[in-house]
């Protein structure tokens, strides 16, 4: 697997992600970003330059987590890829399918 610049942090009640969410860098983030998951309430995508479809499956994954465990995640930042891709999946802005109950 290739190197990637990308990263993810945890701030506070923040996951905050930098650089180019790809192929390569979800699936490098996956393991510490799911860990740092407990008890947040943001995902920050400021510093966030692109979003493949890899990029934001990892991205609606832990929304999707940080929802089942009672919190309603408020996505910060509109990245290059991101609205097109929400578009074509048909996901709200939370990342979110269209009338999935909440738990």
């Amino acid at each position: 697997m290739a190197a990637t610049d990308a990263t993810a942090e945890r701030t506070g009640d923040a996951l905050v992600f930098a650089g180019a969410l790809d192929r390569t860098a979800a699936a490098a983030l996956w393991p510490s970003a799911s860990k740092m998951l407990a008890g947040a309430q943001r995902i920050v995508l400021t510093k966030v330059t692109s979003v493949d479809s890899a990029g934001l499956a990892l991205l609606a994954e832990l929304a999707a987590r940080l929802r089942a465990a009672g919190a309603a995640p408020h996505i910060e930042g509109e990245p290059a890829g991101l609205s097109e891709l929400r578009t074509a999946y048909r996901l709200t802005s939370g990342l979110d399918f269209p009338g999935t109950p909440t738990p």
